[in-house]
């Protein structure tokens, strides 16, 4: 492939990942129709236990009007759960994620009265939920992971490459580095930036050893794992689809980024196989990598309703007894 190319491709896409979600896309019908809308909406998501929405690479919580889970919380919440908005590094190695999101559960734990939280994290956020239950298995009921990095990505494989060459290396880390340190500064976060820690735990060999101090959930081949380790319940989903509208800008980058897997089913970040953890509830959604937070703007593959989704996860976690 050209190499060239998917760099030029790889950094742009940092870029709109950064600047260019959209503010919060309109979420449905619900919205419109308000609560009564949808089966059973007024008790549909109330879950047992709080519900924790965790961001991936580059992410954040809400940068003024645009939140990263677009339409999500407010989707959630219309059915009567309890939800809370993750912010940890947007860069930087899983464990000082998890270590930054465990912080967030225990403080969510003694300010709802809960004794556990829902964990549901996107991208890099999937290990770093992983990495909670790990080590506070009594702080987490559930774990969700979409599109999670959980075996690791070519495209951080490709990109540790760079990091490692003369010269250009240190250039790319101190340009994301600042990038990633804006969006923490606009988000509010007051986190240091590693982009090159953040590449190695999303990168294969990363992936490999987080996996072998934290194997909850995870399949042997790519199939499903373990439904329930340590009284945590774990599930995932992820969509195969770079390109899904020829309206969103982002999907062309996608399409650039999804060449480093050559045949592999891939959402244009992370592959079909990556993403399994737990209980499968699907792995072929028509939807990309940032579709699957409703991004950018709501513009998503066609006849995709994708805080639905979020809201029959938390319906079947409340019908679980979570």
């Amino acid at each position: 492939m050209n190499h060239s190319m998917f760099r030029r491709g790889q950094w742009v896409l940092g870029l709109v990942l950064c600047f260019t979600l959209a503010a919060p896309a309109y979420s449905g019908w619900r919205s419109f129709f308000g609560d009564d809308a949808g089966p059973d909406a007024r008790g549909y998501t109330e879950t047992r236990y709080p519900i924790v929405l965790v961001h991936g690479w580059f992410g954040f919580d809400t940068i003024g009007p645009i939140d990263y889970f677009s339409g999500i919380p407010e989707a959630l919440r219309e059915g009567g759960a309890e939800v809370y908005v993750a912010q940890v590094p947007a860069a930087n190695y899983t464990e000082v994620r998890g270590e930054q999101l465990l912080a967030q559960v225990q403080e969510i734990v003694a300010l709802s009265g809960a004794d556990k939280v829902n964990l549901i994290g996107h991208s890099h956020g999937g290990p770093t939920t992983r990495y909670v239950a790990g080590v506070a298995p009594e702080l987490v009921a559930s774990v969700t992971s979409i599109a999670g990095v959980n075996r690791g990505s070519p495209v951080a494989d490709m990109s540790l490459e760079e990091y490692d060459r003369p010269v250009v290396g240190p250039m790319i880390d101190q340009t994301v580095n600042a990038l990633a340190g804006l969006v923490d500064l606009l988000s509010d976060g007051g986190y240091p930036q590693d982009s090159r820690a953040a590449q190695y735990s999303l990168s294969t060999q990363g992936a490999a050893e987080f996996n072998s101090r934290f194997p909850a959930g995870i399949p042997q081949d790519c199939g499903e794992g373990e439904p329930v380790v340590d009284g945590v319940r774990y599930y995932s989903w992820t969509g195969i689809h770079p390109v899904t509208t020829v309206v969103d800008p982002s999907d062309a980058l996608l399409a650039v980024s999804a060449m480093a897997f050559k045949d592999q089913p891939n959402d244009g970040l992370v592959g079909q196989c990556s993403s399994k953890l737990g209980d499968v509830i699907r792995d072929d959604y028509f939807q990309n990598h940032l579709d699957e937070i409703n991004q950018v703007a709501g513009l998503v593959g066609i006849g995709q309703d994708v805080p639905e989704l979020y809201r029959q996860q938390a319906n079947r976690l409340k019908n679980t007894g979570l």
